[in-house]
This record gives C-alpha cells, structure tokens and sequence, in this order.
C-alpha cells in the first residue's frame, strides 16, 4: 500500500472559539466561522485544501486522466432515449457527442416526421459554470412550453415560458421555484411552487396567468407548518391540479379541477399526525395509497372523486405484513402495483376484471426494477425499467395481452472489454449486534479468491426509508476491473426490507444504522471478502453522516473512507432553523430543542465526536453551494480532525468552487470527481494503471 508523508496545508483554519449552549450544556465550536462563504478568508481557507488536495494527488493526475478517459470511453456519446408518446407527440432526448447536455425534442404523430427542437441545453448552458434545465411542461394546446433553469446549483430555479411555433422565449421570469410547472387545461394558467428564500422550503403555491408580470401571480396557498414542503402536480387523467403538503410523517392534499384554475382547491383528506397517503386519478374515482389503520406497508384504497375524505376509502388491495407497497400505475384494463418482499423489488399485474393476478418474474436478489413513464391508461404496454448489479440498465415494454417483454432499448457499454458473464453478483446475510440479519448485495469480477486480499468499497445511505437498490454502474467497472469487490450494505434506516427496517434506523433508533454498517463490515472481513488492510467505506450526504460515524467509532476497520457532501455537524444544523432543510428534519433525526434529542443526536454527531486518535486515510468531497449539506460542516469536520488526529494517514478536502448538492452539471463533468476518488483508493492499493 502506498504510503506519503504529508505537508498539512500553508493556511491551516484558525481557530476562533464559539460557544454554544442549550439544556445546561456548552459545546465550543472553534471552526464556526467558517460558515460566511461570503468572508474572503474562508474562501483562501477552502482555496489552500484545495490546493493541499492536489499537491497530495498530483503523482496520480495522469492515472486520474486514464480513468477519466476509461469510464467516459465506455459511454455512447451520441445517444438517445426510448420516445414516449403525450398528447399527439413523440418526446426524445438526445445526447450529441461531443456535447456535455442534453437536446429535447419531439415529432408530431409519428417519429417519422420532421424533428423539433425544444431545449438545446449545450447552447443554454454557454457562459456558466453550472447549468440544470429543471422541468419542462408542455401547454395542452403544445405550443407553449414552461421550463426551469439552475445556473447556481442551489436548486433555485428560475421559470420562463418559450413559444414553441416561434421559438421566442418571454421576458418575464418567475425566480426562487423548486422548478416544477404544472398547466391548467386553458393553456393561460400556470401554476408552481415558491421557496422560502433563506429555508430554501418550497412554502406557497402561486398561481401564473399567461402575458402578465409575475409580481402580480396569486398566492393560492401557503404552508405555514415549517415541518411540511409544498407542490404542485396534475393528474395523469388531466382532469386535476393537485397541491400535495408533506412532511416525513404526514400527508395533505388538495384538489381543483383543471379546467376551472380560477376556482378555490379543496381539501382531499385534511393532515392527520401520523397519516401517509398519496393520490391518482381515473376515470371517476381517486385510488390511495396508505398506512391508514396501521397499514406499517401501505394499502391501497379506493374513493369517488366527489367523496374524498377517508371514511370513504374503501380497500382494495389490503395490508400485509411483509410487503411493502411503493407505487401504483393505473391502465384502462389493469392496475399494476410496484411491490418490495423481502427487499425484493415485484410488479403485480391485477386486471379491473378480477380474472387475472400475476407478477413479472425475475430471477435475480440483485436487481432493480421500477415502473417507468406511462402517460397512457389505454396502452396494452407497460413501460418499466430494469437492471442489475452485472446487467446494464433497460427500457422494457411488457404487453398486458400477449404476455410478452420487448426491451426498447439496452445501455451500451462502449469499449468491447464489457460481458455480463465475467461478473458475479449476490445477496448475503450479515448478523448485527442485536441478532437482526442485515442484508447486502456484491458484485465482483468472476475468478477471484475470497482470500481476505480484495480491496472492497463497502456502500450505505441508510436514512429518510430511501432505498439503495442494488443496479449497474458502467462507472463502477473501473473497480470492479481492477480486482476490487462493491457491497451495498442495505443498513436499517432505509425501506429496503420493509417501512419497519425505515422505523428502526431514525431518531432514538438511529444508532442501528451505524452498528449495522460496522457489523456487515466485520462480517465481510470474517468471511474474506477483505481485510481491514483493504476495507473501503463510502457514503454521501446523510450516507456521509454514516462516514463521520463509523470512524469515530471503528476507525481501525478501514484503510480509507469516501465521504462526500457529508452531514456530520449534526446538533449545530438541526439547532438552526434558517438553515435549508432543518425544520422538515425534525421527524427524521429529532429536534434537539427537546433534550432527550439533543443527547441523543450529541452522542453520534461526526463533529462534536472527533477525537485525538487514529483515523483512516479520507477523502471529503464537497460543493460551495450546496443548498442541502452546506459546505462548512465538512471543512469544519476535516478542519477538526486535521487538528486532533494522531495518524499520519491521508485527510484531503476537495471543494467544487462552482456547484452544490449534485456536483458538477456537465454530462461527463462530474466523471472527473469520480477520477478522484478512484485514484486516491486505488492508489492506497498500490493500483496505478
């Protein structure tokens, strides 16, 4: 293993004491000033890691060149994606080679006619360092179309309306949205979702009227309740604009119907603590999904449009205990419901008639499936999208009819080194601390030994019940080719096996997902997949947080650690409400106003539990304008443990001057973050080619 004497930076982080007390107890935080981006000494600060960053890497910047160039070669530059048919159009999206972004366009009836380009991002994108298109909405008349842009990578977006018959592009602009338009059915009426300019909540509904100023836009509705987020949507029958209000453990919506936008929406089912549903229309009935009655999985009922409130729902697919229910797509003939067993992605197919109940079949425990873009309830055809740990990514159409898969389209793995057949995948069972078995899914090249000598990235999020599934990564074969195993650890904290395993891994539970990450990573070096010698971890964001974690816990179980856009000042976040995200956390982490919270979350937090000891080598990735994780927990985080830390392992911050949350925008921009890290854990190996 490659071994360096480290040169700690010229400028190191002056330390400025801060006290901060609450419930009798004062913690002094001597890197808080850090958090002005505005001060230029924070910014020289930021500046020097980086340069420390690249010092330290600079004998790996042609190796991270060739990685760069690998994983790129393997991309199909000039792609595009399977055409959808909406309303008497064929949408298509584009990628041209040598181009970073995306085309969007369409073709009237049918994709034999003249092509229309909506958006061309590469020529949007010209003159800035970052550039999303958000959203794009459609005018049901199509001619117009209302789209969203991010220029700052702070997931404010700026709304404008283009005429798509002159391609002019109105003046008028509507800033600060989460960037989701929706149409009412007059093609005047607009109406988006406005945030909180500091919170970065999306907090009130306006309502946009075509060729106006949107000083005047009306304000339709306001979420006062600082734990909820607010949007808008309409259904996928047309006939409504639905505003949905949500927090962790709650849901509201409110409905109007589209084509009397000037109308007043009305209550669905009014917010109940405790009380998760979600909404889809068709025909004349609403169908739900719900844990209403104890339903821990979810349920679905079903209610006439006209009587929503929920005495009214009526089951029809019940409760069960071990099968988590996801999502539904409504046809003219057939439900489909996007099911998980035993952390198994399922889609059922139920026909309206009641003759048929059946599930697709797929013969893997390492797979992804998930039901894809059907804007049409008279389709034979389900459209859905599947791929596994050895098995690129696919569009699939399943016809209700003849029974039959037909894959509209495969992701192409450029480069000819690539077969399915030279990788191995599988699920195994490690036993945590308090006997519950926790699952986690491999993937290697076929023919290695299981001798304890593989370098292994061991993978978790773990947090909010998201789910990590196990999928195909044509990035991930730059490791995987050079002898390295990849573990998805499927910790508690996500809803991989269940909304229970979700309960059991936030706020006073929280714990079980740090210890259920260390005990898989014992597990696997019991078992020889590695060494602590080779032993890898990676999280991002709250999987950051998971990071900070392990290594103050068991830092000599790992040789190094990735840790990007990391949450690890946990009590100092979750104490400021200004800061974006903090009060809709509450349900998530707890609040630490209330002091049993506050002790709690205190006795994990990653910043307030860094200690003068051995740490692993790490890499800490982050972006100077993220709106989700701010850029000065991890340069507080890395500061600190430059201070304390008794190693002389590697420690390097690399920040993303120019973007935030999702790193850089370009289509092959953010490969070259990956390079990075790649090159620093592949040359902890020894691995340089």
């Amino acid at each position: 293993m490659q071994k360096q004497s480290i040169t700690y930076p010229a400028v190191k982080a002056k330390k400025i004491p801060e006290k901060l007390a609450i419930h009798n107890d004062t913690r002094i935080d001597n890197y808080y000033w850090l958090n002005d981006r505005d001060n230029p000494e924070v910014l020289d600060y930021l500046n020097s890691e980086n340069a420390f960053t690249k010092q330290i890497m600079k004998h790996t910047e042609k190796f991270q060149d060739h990685l760069f160039e690998e994983m790129k070669g393997r991309i199909k530059e000039d792609d595009t994606t399977v055409p959808y048919k909406l309303n008497g159009y064929w949408y298509i999206t584009k990628y041209v080679t040598g181009m970073d972004y995306p085309i969007y366009v369409r073709k009237k009836e049918t994709l034999d006619a003249q092509e229309e380009i909506l958006f061309d991002c590469n020529e949007m994108a010209k003159g800035h360092a970052y550039f999303n298109l958000g959203g794009i909405s459609i005018s049901p008349d199509n001619k117009l179309a209302a789209f969203s842009i991010d220029i700052v990578s702070r997931r404010q977006y700026t709304i404008q309306i283009k005429n798509l018959e002159t391609g002019k592009v109105y003046p008028d602009k509507i800033i600060n949205t989460t960037g989701s338009i929706t149409w009412a059915n007059d093609n005047m009426t607009l109406f988006y979702a406005m945030k909180d300019e500091i919170t970065l909540r999306s907090h009130k509904i306006f309502k946009h009227k075509l060729h106006t100023k949107s000083d005047t836009d009306i304000e339709v509705f306001h979420e006062e309740d600082e734990t909820f987020n607010a949007f808008v949507y309409k259904t996928k029958s047309k006939k409504y604009i639905v505003i949905g209000s949500s927090s962790t453990l709650s849901s509201e919506y409110r409905i109007l119907n589209a084509d009397t936008p000037d109308n007043v929406f009305r209550i669905f089912q009014e917010r109940t603590k405790d009380l998760e549903y979600n909404i889809a229309h068709y025909n004349d009935s609403f169908y739900i999904i719900s844990n209403i009655g104890s339903a821990t999985n979810f349920k679905v009922s079903k209610t006439n449009e006209n009587t929503t409130e929920k005495e009214h729902w009526q089951d029809i697919i019940p409760h069960r205990k071990s099968v988590l229910i996801e999502d539904i797509e409504i046809f003219k003939e057939y439900l489909v419901v996007n099911e998980r067993e035993n952390g198994l992605n399922n889609l059922r197919i139920i026909s309206w008639n009641g003759k048929e109940d059946y599930y697709l079949p797929f013969n893997s425990e390492t797979y992804t499936v998930y039901i894809g873009n059907n804007p049409d309830f008279n389709s034979d055809n389900l459209r859905y999208g599947f791929n596994a740990l050895t098995s690129p990514s696919s569009v699939r159409d399943y016809n209700f009819k003849t029974k039959k898969n037909e894959i509209k389209k495969e992701q192409e793995v450029l480069g000819g080194q690539f077969k399915k057949e030279n990788y191995e995948s599988k699920r195994i069972w490690a036993t945590a601390r308090d006997g519950v078995k926790v699952p986690i899914s491999l993937v290697y090249k076929k023919g290695i030994k299981m001798n304890g000598a593989n370098p292994l990235l061991q993978y978790a999020y773990g947090s909010y019940g998201s789910t990590i599934d196990p999928s195909f990564s044509i990035i991930r074969l730059s490791l995987l080719d050079r002898g390295f195993v990849y573990a998805i650890t499927h910790v508690r904290g996500g809803e991989y096996l269940g909304r229970n395993w979700y309960e059991k891994g936030k706020l006073l539970s929280k714990r079980n997902t740090f210890t259920d990450f260390i005990d898989c990573s014992k597990y696997l070096i019991e078992q020889k997949y590695t060494s602590s010698n080779h032993l890898y971890a990676y999280g991002g964001s709250a999987g950051g947080l998971l990071m900070g974690v392990v290594i103050n816990m068991n830092p000599e179980l790992y040789n190094g650690v990735l840790a990007a856009v990391p949450f690890v000042d946990v009590v100092t976040t979750m104490l400021d409400d200004t800061i974006p995200l903090t009060t809709g956390e509450y349900d998530e982490w707890g609040n630490p106003n209330d002091k049993a919270y506050y002790d709690y979350m205190k006795s994990y937090s990653p910043y307030d539990n860094v200690e003068a000891k051995a740490y692993p080598n790490m890499l800490v990735t982050t972006g100077l304008h993220d709106s989700q994780v701010q850029y000065w927990e991890p340069a507080k985080w890395v500061a600190k443990l430059r201070e304390l830390k008794t190693d002389t392992n590697k420690l390097l911050l690399h920040i993303d001057m120019d973007s935030g949350h999702g790193g850089a925008s370009g289509r092959f921009e953010s490969l070259k973050e990956v390079a990075l890290e790649y090159a620093f854990l592949l040359d902890l190996e020894g691995i340089h080619g």
